[in-house]
């Protein structure tokens, strides 16, 4: 078989696999209100993934400095996903989500032409995340009326996720591990959650799920930091797996938190 032909079929059951992976947690989400559903929109479920095929190609160094281009990236999705929370309380999908891609993309560009340290982008993970969760804590607590998932819903999220992991994957080779890092955790879960639920239950459910997914993403933004140091240290493998553990650990933490009454 030719290196190219081996190349395309491995991309494609990559694509979709993390799919399928994708397609079920989110149906998931959606039907376990704004809290679950946010704090499953906010696990690896796109980027784990694509870190496990990225780590396939490349060494745990190029993971490593991946995670810290990540966790830059954090600050985006969470200001991204604060945005749209924001105007979809009075506006429609459209101006929502386009006003806060267009915010995420300008962010991106920003921090793709800084040289962060991993300190210097955990500090700011602190920074924002404090003011943003202060700012999204009155949006949380929305019903979702019951949703009824269809099949071009599913086809919807299953081509958005394939075509994310397809690119980077196919880039990886050409924009390193900082331009990996960064299309790695586009927030296309967070995306893909708002096309469907804002047309289906309206703005305010939807945002509810996106102010929730701001505090989800605290656990993303620790799951980096142990990513980048446990993939140094212990090798690829072991540190994916306990950034995973540490994401997931995260939201049920908070689950938890909030069952019992706090409101972190």
């Amino acid at each position: 078989m030719s290196p190219d032909l081996y190349f395309a079929l491995t991309l494609i059951v990559k694509m979709a696999v993390t799919a399928a992976f994708v397609v079920g947690a989110t149906m998931t989400a959606e039907r376990a209100g704004p809290l679950v559903g946010g704090l499953v929109a906010t696990l690896p479920l796109g980027a784990g993934p694509v870190y496990v095929f990225l780590a396939a190609d490349h060494g745990a160094d190029f993971i490593a400095q991946s995670a810290i281009n990540s966790l830059a990236i954090n600050l985006d999705n969470v200001i991204f996903a604060l945005t749209y929370a924001l105007l979809a309380q009075r506006r429609s999908l459209a101006v929502s989500l386009t006003v806060a891609l267009v915010v995420w993309t300008a962010l991106a560009w920003t921090a793709h032409v800084i040289q962060w340290t991993v300190t210097v982008a955990f500090l700011a993970n602190v920074a924002v995340l404090g003011v943003s969760i202060a700012l999204a804590r009155p949006l949380r607590h929305v019903k979702i009326p019951p949703v009824r998932t269809y099949w071009y819903d599913l086809a919807l999220r299953a081509a958005m996720v394939a075509t994310l992991v397809g690119i980077t994957v196919s880039l990886s080779f050409r924009i390193g591990p900082g331009g990996s890092g960064i299309l790695a955790v586009f927030p296309i879960i967070l995306i893909s959650v708002m096309l469907i639920l804002h047309r289906r239950v309206g703005g305010k459910p939807t945002a509810a799920v996106m102010a929730n997914a701001v505090l989800g993403l605290v656990g993303f933004a620790f799951a980096c930091v142990v990513l980048h140091f446990a993939a140094s240290a212990f090798g690829s493998a072991i540190g994916l797996a306990l950034a995973l553990s540490t994401s997931v650990a995260w939201g049920l933490f908070v689950f938890s938190a909030r069952r019992r009454g706090f409101d972190l």
